[in-house]
């Protein structure tokens, strides 16, 4: 089956409003490439114990779920601490992140001119970013070569760890999508077809709703309301949405009713997700 996809957020920037989320549109973008979809995303502050406890719905889940931040090794950076805790694991210096580390202090320090001090202080704290739960799987980074980290979850669930930073996340990603979930590319393209319905109230459209999904259970009917739309102003975006095998009839569905209740329909919209 296709997994289903999860996102975490965290960071105290995110919430204060400091810095915009940038990760949630992009997600969905590389999902949505490769056939795929988000199902949910939590945001998350700074504080161990909500982060522990969001990783530990996310390992319960069986879900495939992507963590942003907090993996770094300044005071403010919990996440790799509180996915053990979740985890009931216990941290420790992963083998081949810690090649990678040294090589990125040594190309540091080549590109300073300035010779590698393995046992400089400041470098053996560097190596804290490679302290991961026990079993962890490395998520190699691009652009500075600083790994991100994969644990199980729940059957084939699992929790994918990258920096915040969008530069190093959002290819750390793909990666992982690339390499761990090929198999479920686009093996069930979804559909999304809608129509716009001038003058008609929610209410008075729910029953309709109901009985198409009812009779169409693989089939998901949505209703986006807008008042003050600036092309067609006041009017309710009615529409379906599922496996593009099952949609089609729905729809049909969909429109019949909207005929029947005498509504005015304008522009019919379709999407492939």
């Amino acid at each position: 089956m296709t997994p289903t996809f999860g996102l975490i957020i965290v960071g105290d920037e995110i919430l204060s409003g400091k810095r915009a989320d940038k990760h949630l549109p992009k997600v969905i973008e590389l999902l949505s490439g490769r056939g795929l979809a988000l199902a949910y995303a939590d945001y998350v502050g700074d504080n161990p114990d909500r982060i522990t406890s969001t990783l530990q719905r996310a390992f319960a889940s069986g879900d495939v779920v992507f963590s942003c931040g907090g993996i770094g090794a300044t005071p403010d950076d919990h996440t790799r601490q509180c996915a053990a805790r979740a985890l009931g694991s216990d941290l420790e210096l992963h083998a081949e992140a810690e090649v990678l580390i040294r090589e990125r202090m040594r190309d540091v320090a080549r590109e300073q001119g300035v010779p590698y001090e393995a046992d400089r202080p400041d470098n053996i704290h560097r190596l804290n970013m490679g302290m991961f739960p026990a079993g962890a799987r490395i998520i190699p980074n691009p652009y500075n070569k600083i790994p991100g980290f994969s644990c199980n979850g729940v059957g084939a669930g699992a929790v994918h760890f990258v920096p915040g930073f969008p530069v190093m996340a959002w290819p750390m990603i793909e990666w992982v999508l690339d390499h761990r979930y090929a198999d479920h590319f686009n093996r069930t393209p979804q559909t999304e077809q809608s129509v716009v319905v001038y003058g008609a109230m929610e209410a008075a459209l729910t029953p309709l709703m109901q009985r198409i999904e009812t009779k169409h259970p693989q089939v998901r009917v949505f209703s986006l309301p807008s008042v003050d739309h600036p092309q067609y102003g006041r009017h309710i975006e009615l529409g379906v949405k599922g496996p593009a095998s099952a949609v089609p009839a729905a729809w049909q569905q969909l429109k019949d009713g909207l005929h029947k209740f005498g509504a005015q329909l304008g522009p019919e919209l379709v999407r492939n997700l």
